[in-house]
């Protein structure tokens, strides 16, 4: 999946504010009271075809409004080491958002791109995290889908033809966000497992800090 899809993903959580009648009843559930979210994930990407062609994990800090980090790696590197930021020789990517800019660092290509975070896709998936209700409703068409695997699905899509993604599904059990499948329009499925989330816990402010490595090329210009 492409970065920009899991970034603008995970910010519409990020900045979301409390439910509202609007929205699925499982999403309202998921929002209300929601202030910060940390989870592990498990993440396999298919071909149109159904054929596995990437696989990794990784740790996501949410902070709302606005702030959320999304830090993944390769399954074949995410037992490599290296610190939170790694290094250029590191594989995966780093997606941040700090409030005023958005943040993505490739680790294997020791490049960090930046952006206003007001640029920001307001279609995007990751909109569900760190948008407002308004902004959500006004991007996507979310209805709730027909329960299976014991899970309580609802179903994204975007209102955008120009949008990264067709279509995305938010799976809970009970106010626990447990998958979400994402496909996009050439036919390609990001499924991603939650494997542990903790609701509200004290976040490090310094987990939505960004200062690009020692040598790496920054693309863009940083908002103050």
């Amino acid at each position: 999946m492409r970065a920009s899809i899991r970034w603008a993903l995970w910010l519409a959580l990020a900045a979301a504010t409390p439910a509202t009648a609007a929205l699925p009843a499982t999403l309202q559930g998921f929002m209300s009271g929601l202030s910060t979210y940390t989870a592990e994930f498990e993440q396999q990407v298919q071909d149109a075809q159904g054929r596995s062609v990437a696989r990794g994990r990784g740790t996501l800090w949410v902070q709302r409004p606005g702030r959320f980090r999304w830090d993944y790696r390769p399954v074949d590197a995410a037992d490599s080491g290296g610190g939170a930021d790694g290094g250029g020789a590191d594989s995966g990517q780093l997606l941040l958002a700090d409030g005023r800019n958005l943040w993505l660092y490739e680790r294997d290509l020791a490049q960090a791109t930046v952006r206003d975070a007001a640029s920001a896709d307001a279609a995007a998936p990751m909109l569900l995290l760190s948008g407002d209700a308004a902004q959500i409703e006004g991007a996507f068409s979310l209805s709730a889908g027909p329960d299976r695997d014991g899970l309580r699905w609802v179903e994204v899509r975007p209102r955008a033809t120009a949008a990264d993604f067709a279509r995305a599904e938010l799976a809970f059990r009970g106010n626990t966000l447990a998958r979400m499948v994402i496909s996009d329009k050439l036919g390609q499925v990001t499924t991603l497992l939650i494997t542990r989330s903790q609701r509200n816990p004290r976040l490090d402010e310094a987990l939505f800090r960004f200062t690009p490595p020692r040598g790496v090329d920054v693309i863009g210009t940083v908002r103050p």
